[in-house]
């Protein structure tokens, strides 16, 4: 017994074997903290970084605007007047052609879009769904100077030859909205425009419809086609209350391309800075504008002139998709108070 004295003193087995849990459990904690805490500032800078850009590419924008904003003033955003030669500038005709072409879009889009996606998802058969919604994204993929030489060489001289004089004998007889299908029938204008645009983003908008009406609850939908509602109530009470807030995000995303796009524009607007009330009229947006004229702007005031037209598309841009947040919010707040 006296031989080993320490004995007596040492822990028992169970007692260290505890401690090393406890070292080890500690360690692992202290382990994870560390990983909380450089993946929380990870994912902070890359959403930081968003930002940042965000920020810098108005800061830039503002910069190089200043000058023609010093010396136009606000009349710049309403003036018709583009004369490079005379340094003389305004920002009319192209903002016109931007929400003009943009409109035009989405008002054909938009219907042929929720036709697609509720085709696709209520009433396409099974074996057919797949491959018609691949086409209908690969459509999404199709480079935008393809849409453009496809609409001035293809679509543009059809639509002078039988479409444009159609609306012309037609609607263009009408008092008030005749005005706008008058004019020389030439295929390309701000119309053709806005048609080009329409084909390149009924993809877009129609396959975030149908992702959303996707994830409408089958019970709900059974429920409905039980009480004995046809497929266009189903849609209408019960598919369309349910992904508003989805229907709507696709159609932002549309118009959001649609206000920015340039080379598809570009080739079939007509590229003349000229107002005219008809839409058969060869006409201007802010992309085409820059892409056109960005590289060969030899005066100071006409590059600040486009770093203000840009600015001006980033403007309208965040005012659209303002509207669209805030349009959402209402509508959540009307569903919170029935």
């Amino acid at each position: 017994m006296s031989a080993h004295p320490s004995v007596a003193l040492d822990k028992p087995a169970s007692a260290v074997h505890a401690d090393k849990q406890q070292a080890a459990l500690n360690k692992t904690m202290r382990n994870q903290r560390i990983q909380d805490f450089i993946f929380h500032k990870v994912t902070l800078l890359f959403a930081a970084s968003v930002l940042i850009a965000l920020v810098g590419i108005i800061i830039s924008l503002a910069i190089g605007a200043a000058p023609a904003f010093k010396e136009f003033g606000a009349s710049f955003i309403s003036t018709v007047e583009w004369d490079p030669v005379d340094d003389k500038f305004g920002a009319l005709i192209a903002i016109w052609g931007t929400l003009a072409t943009s409109l035009i879009a989405l008002a054909v889009a938009f219907p042929i879009s929720f036709g697609i996606a509720l085709f696709l998802t209520e009433i396409c058969p099974v074996w057919l769904r797949r491959p018609m919604g691949t086409a209908v994204e690969l459509l999404a993929g199709v480079p935008s100077i393809i849409y453009g030489m496809w609409g001035l060489f293809v679509f543009a001289p059809l639509f002078a030859d039988h479409v444009q004089p159609l609306l012309k004998s037609t609607l263009g007889q009408l008092p008030v909205i005749g005005q706008l299908f008058q004019g020389p029938t030439m295929g390309i204008g701000i119309l053709t425009a806005g048609l080009i645009l329409a084909v390149m983003i009924i993809p877009f908008i129609s396959s975030v419809m149908r992702d959303v009406f996707e994830i409408v609850p089958t019970v709900l939908k059974e429920s409905a086609y039980g009480l004995g509602c046809t497929k266009w109530e189903v849609v209408r009470k019960v598919v369309l209350p349910y992904t508003r807030n989805g229907v709507v995000g696709g159609v932002m995303l549309g118009l959001g391309r649609a206000l920015g796009e340039t080379m598809a524009v570009t080739f079939v607007i007509g590229n003349a800075h000229e107002l005219s009330w008809s839409l058969f009229s060869a006409g201007n947006s802010i992309s085409s504008t820059l892409a056109n004229e960005f590289a060969e702007a030899a005066s100071p005031l006409h590059v600040s002139s486009l770093f203000a037209l840009a600015l001006i598309l980033f403007a309208i841009t965040f005012v659209v998709l303002s509207a669209a947040k805030l349009m959402l919010a209402g509508m959540s707040r009307k569903e919170g108070t029935k």
